[in-house]
């Protein structure tokens, strides 16, 4: 019973079959059928001009996105939580030329005005210092939180009264969708740039960079070729990212991994240590407690000395999640 990451989860069948149907000749790079509807495909998703580059990791989104964003002379603003800055080993100094990470607090790993104006005000505006040209967002943030319409909106006025481009770390924007049961364009208000999760939520290995300024695109494409990650076989990325969009197959699968993650917060009682918002559950547990769910079948990961990390992904099984629920509420 696996709850270690919804990247461990299987690849939908939908995705297979739009992989064998791509499984024909067609011209290389991104210049096949597929790969030339992306741009469309996520105009109508976002209700506004969108054009979107397939990569084949989130690092990889998430760091061609900044690139686009922030000069090397710059620095981009975080949560000091935040992916690009505790889990992708440099990538963001590698792709970004030596750009720096300047950090924000935030509860629930999430931003706020609150917390980017004192950061922002703290930095001189003259040569010595390094300024910040963009800030970036986490939707769901790294602890499953989500940031509501009317926050991202006082952040993107706060951005544009800065000067500041936005950026959102969507590998998990489809479970903050499913959440807040707004729309796409809701959930991501007035960002300049999108990493859209695709791997997490039933893809095998494609990922969307969504930009909605097509000169920022264009400046991309350049970079994705540089940093080698313009794949000569692109159209078995496109399909799988074309294939959760068909039907809102994304979406589905983002509620079906929140419903097993909303069932294993039933039983964790006062144990949760954040909200359940997405599809990670977040407790406190003790090592002798770890070592008796891990003895029962469940796999999931340490959360420091005293706590578990629980996530769930669109095949987690009901019977699975109802089993951890069950096995939580007996600790």
């Amino acid at each position: 019973m696996q709850f270690l990451s919804d990247n461990a989860a299987a690849v939908h069948p939908q995705v297979w079959e739009a992989l064998h149907r791509a499984d024909c000749a067609d011209t290389p790079y991104d210049t096949d059928a597929l790969s030339r509807r992306l741009d469309a495909a996520f105009s109508d998703l976002f209700g506004r001009e969108a054009c979107a580059l397939w990569v084949a990791t989130g690092t990889a989104a998430n760091c061609l996105a900044l690139a686009t964003l922030v000069p090397p002379h710059g620095a981009l603003l975080c949560h000091r939580e935040a992916h690009i800055e505790m889990d992708e080993g440099g990538a963001p100094g590698f792709y970004l030329h030596g750009a720096k990470l300047v950090l924000a607090p935030g509860e629930g790993a999430k931003l706020s005005p609150g917390t980017i104006r004192p950061v922002l005000d703290s930095i001189r505006n003259d040569v010595h210092q390094v300024q910040v040209h963009a800030l970036s967002l986490t939707q769901a943030s790294e602890y499953g939180r989500c940031y509501r319409p009317a926050e991202l909106a006082a952040i993107a006025g706060l951005a544009r009264e800065r000067g500041l481009a936005l950026h959102m770390d969507g590998a998990r924007f489809g479970n903050a969708v499913a959440f807040l049961q707004c729309t796409p364009a809701e959930a991501c208000g007035a960002v300049d740039a999108l990493s859209f999760g695709c791997v997490k939520n039933g893809a095998m290995n494609a990922e969307a960079v969504v930009f909605f300024d097509p000169a920022l695109a264009d400046l991309a494409r350049h970079r994705r070729k540089r940093a080698g990650h313009l794949q000569s076989k692109g159209r078995y990325l496109a399909a799988q990212v074309l294939a959760l969009l068909e039907g809102d197959l994304w979406l589905a699968n983002a509620r079906a991994a929140n419903a097993a993650a909303a069932e294993i917060a039933g039983g964790a009682a006062d144990r949760l240590l954040h909200p359940v918002e997405a599809n990670e559950v977040f407790l406190r547990c003790t090592a002798a407690e770890r070592q008796a769910l891990r003895a029962r079948g469940f796999g999931f990961y340490d959360w420091g000395p005293d706590a578990a990390r629980f996530v769930t992904a669109w095949d987690t099984r009901p019977d699975d999640a109802r089993a951890l629920a069950r096995a939580l509420a007996a600790l």
